[in-house]
């Protein structure tokens, strides 16, 4: 049993909400957020669903959060997310001012990090490779399979 409160715990929360995405056939990319020590959004991807490119899991999640703290801010927030955040998600993040994001795997096709300005708020913390075996798994096994129907 994983220990409650720690980075292992909430990613894998996180990878709950990304195997809820896989069931549906999207990119399975899965996100909850916490403050406080409690989980108080969860989201995943929901592009394919919602005939949106923008409903990425950290948009989601970002909005959901806001909602339930009554806040436009999530600056006492850390977000878990499976997969590193594009650069829309990423600005999304830096105008919520998120105090920490903790991800997966990185992205080395459309992760935010490939730019070179700083997308994300100056104070951000950021933590990776949080579970990343698995988070990068998912992903694999999701792109082979979609490789195979062709």
């Amino acid at each position: 049993m994983l220990d409650l409160y720690t980075d292992d715990y909430y990613m894998n929360e996180a990878l709950k909400e990304a195997a809820k995405a896989l069931e549906r056939d999207e990119v399975p990319v899965g996100a909850v957020v916490v403050a406080n020590k409690r989980i108080i959004a969860r989201a995943h991807n929901q592009t394919e669903q919602l005939t949106d490119s923008t409903a990425h899991a950290e948009m989601l999640a970002m909005t959901a959060a806001a909602h339930a703290l009554g806040s436009k801010y999530l600056d006492e927030c850390t977000l878990y997310v499976t997969l590193e955040p594009c650069v829309m998600c990423a600005g999304g993040l830096h105008w919520v001012q998120l105090q920490r994001l903790v991800f997966g795997a990185a992205d080395a096709q459309r992760g935010y990090r490939l730019m070179k300005a700083p997308v994300l708020h100056p104070r951000t913390e950021v933590t990776t490779g949080v579970r990343e075996a698995e988070c990068k798994g998912l992903l694999l096994d999701f792109f082979k399979r979609i490789r195979e129907k062709r």
